[in-house]
Parts: structure tokens; sequence; C-alpha cells
């Protein structure tokens, strides 16, 4: 059986996989898309959600207030700064959200989509093709079902009584 002797440049290559966690994007900044300002406008069910984006450090308003305060769960934090992340441009921008109506879960849909036609706006032949692919740039057109006359709801019938 051969010897790997080889052994001390695996042990660089984990510790410096080591050093990252889950939240650390390796590649942060390095994207290649123009850096100008920018406007979208995103829906998801109810909510309706204006974005701005401005030139900056990484800064999120959303009606006033941080964007951990905004949305407390890590998940619809990383759902509304998913575009910015997927094309590398973390730090590169200010944003600002005007968002209304809805549920928490709606609005983190309607910014994400904001978000990614304000880039897709800014930067076309850059940023166009990797948030396609990604499907961002498509509205999420799943809405509630209206309530039908002689039902309890949508669907829901009244209970069945055979005798």
């Amino acid at each position: 059986m051969a010897e790997n002797t080889n052994d001390s440049a695996v042990l660089e290559t984990e510790e410096e996989l080591t050093n990252y966690s889950t939240e650390t994007n390796a590649g942060a900044g390095t994207g290649t898309s123009a850096i100008a300002p920018g406007y979208g406008t995103g829906r998801r069910k109810e909510a309706v959600a204006r974005v701005r984006l401005i030139p900056g450090s990484g800064k999120w308003t959303i009606n006033g207030r941080t964007l951990e305060e905004y949305f407390p769960s890590r998940l619809h934090q990383r759902e509304v700064n998913s575009p910015i992340v997927l094309l590398k441009l973390e730090g590169k921008f200010d944003v600002v959200v005007l968002v209304d109506g809805g549920g928490v879960t709606g609005q983190a849909g309607a910014i994400r989509l904001g978000v990614a036609r304000a880039l897709n706006q800014i930067d076309r032949d850059a940023n166009r093709a990797t948030l396609k692919k990604a499907g961002m740039l498509t509205r999420d057109a799943r809405v509630v079902e209206r309530k039908k006359a002689g039902l309890h709801k949508a669907r829901r019938a009244p209970q069945f009584s055979k005798r």
C-alpha cells in the first residue's frame, strides 16, 4: 500500500475549510455587475414591495427598520438577501424597501422579487442569466383560492349525513 507523502497539504486545506461557517460567503463582493442605482417592484400573495438599490455599504432599511428588526427569522433574512448573495454583491448596495400587505412570508417573497428585478435593471447583461436560471425573476402567481357559495371554505363542503 502506498503512503501519502502529501499529509501537510491536506491538513492545510482542511484548516482553511474549517475557517468558514455556513453563514460565510467566501466570494463576497466579487460580482461583476455594474454598481449603479436601481428600482424594482415585487409582489407575492397580497404583499407589494417597492425596492430601491443605492450604491453603498450593504445596509438594509425595510419600512424604516433594519433587516434584523423587520425579519427576526434567519430564513426570511436569507430569502430577501438571496439575489445579492447569488450575484456575489454583498456590501455593494444599500437596500431601501417600502413593503405593505400580506404576511411575513409573502412580504419576504415580494422583497426578494423586487431586489432581483432591481439588480436585473441595473446590469441586464451580467445579471439576467444568473437570476433567471435561479428562478428569481419569476413572480410566484399562487394566491388564496376564493370561497365558493354553498361551501364552508374554498373546497370544504358541509358534512354529509346519509340519514
